[in-house]
């Protein structure tokens, strides 16, 4: 990364900028005055913040929505509120919070808007509840609102030793769901300990080896990859189940234009919803209905990331922290997370 150089330590913010489409070792650490908060703002000093497949999306410009450019990357944290702005509760100056900026995060220290802010339980480690934010959320409501699981039943989950992947694995453990679970073979004994039944993501029999173990179909799979997969994941259903696609991972580096990838996909699952087998196909989308109702956006937000928390905190969950890096460091973390080598999250840290 490229460093520019402080001014006055004393008084200043350490910030990951991504200038354009660069390589991980691109991104810039630049550093200038930490700021006041205005009105209905808080300032949070950061604990821990993470590498997460949007920052990966935003890196080759392919992020849907992403800012232009330069910007400063970041799209969760925790942290420690250190100031806030006029109308806002002064009892919040001390908390330790939860924050999904989508932007911004990879800072020592962030300007939020006090109402986004989540309360983190007392006892959980920052890095540890940093895996859990936007990951946590995702899986959360893939599961309960968007899947709606019940015990007994079975779901197949692609990149289950991934940062969402893991925390979806736990929950449906957790809900009395079979699982079924993709990745590579040097994950497949953790993901057995985890509850999971393990399969080679890269068998070329894959369908085959999912149909063995589920002769019926699957209620539900969550599918992190695009392209052909999507097919694949819709075929192993069971009469009634769901596919819950939530990225392109496969299709990382594709050129397509990603809203094209966007309109295709949805254009697919309107024309299999015509289809008479009781299938469901859909997209999740993180920010659905933020636009729309922002009040009630935010408050369904901070339950389901309250739930998970809960969960983490009583040890039902188990955070899966893959690296601990320096922030100033960020690039080696991009460049790990984007290794595909890894269990779980790669937490940054001030």
């Amino acid at each position: 990364m490229t460093p520019v150089p402080p001014t006055t330590p004393a008084e200043i913010l350490t910030e990951i900028v991504l200038p354009g489409v660069v390589e991980p070792d691109g991104l810039i650490v630049q550093h200038r005055p930490v700021p006041v908060p205005q009105q209905g703002y808080a300032l949070v000093e950061l604990l821990a913040t993470g590498v997460s497949f949007a920052e990966q999306g935003m890196r080759r410009n392919r992020y849907p929505g992403q800012p232009k450019f330069p910007f400063v990357l970041g799209y969760d944290l925790v942290g420690t509120v250190t100031a806030v702005g006029p109308r806002v509760d002064p009892t919040l100056v001390g908390q330790r919070v939860a924050a999904v900026p989508r932007t911004g995060a990879w800072t020592t220290h962030a300007l939020l808007d006090a109402r986004t802010l989540v309360p983190i339980p007392q006892g959980v480690d920052p890095a540890d509840g940093e895996t859990v934010v936007v990951n946590g959320i995702t899986a959360w409501q893939m599961l309960h609102r968007k899947a709606r699981v019940r015990a007994g039943q079975t779901v197949l989950i692609h990149g289950a030793n991934g940062g969402v992947g893991n925390i979806l694995v736990q929950l449906a453990r957790h809900a009395g769901v079979r699982i079924i679970a993709t990745a590579s073979p040097r994950h497949h004994d953790t993901l057995r300990n985890m509850g999971a039944e393990p399969v080679d993501y890269n068998d070329p029999d894959l369908p085959d080896r999912v149909r063995a173990l589920a002769p019926g179909g699957v209620d539900a799979v969550f599918d992190h990859l695009g392209g052909p997969s999507f097919k694949r994941s819709y075929d192993l259903l069971a009469p009634g189940g769901t596919l819950v696609a939530y990225g392109f991972a496969a299709q990382r580096d594709d050129t397509t234009n990603p809203i094209l990838i966007f309109l295709g996909v949805y254009a697919r699952f309107g024309l299999w919803a015509l289809r008479p087998n009781r299938r469901h196909a859909l997209f999740y989308n993180f920010w659905g209905g933020s636009r729309v109702t922002p009040k009630r956006f935010r408050q369904r937000l901070a339950s389901d990331l309250t739930q998970v928390l809960k969960l983490l905190a009583d040890g039902t969950l188990t955070a899966h922290v893959a690296a601990r890096i320096p922030l100033d460091q960020a690039s080696r973390g991009m460049a790990l997370a984007e290794s595909r080598t890894i269990l779980g999250k790669v937490i940054l840290t001030p």
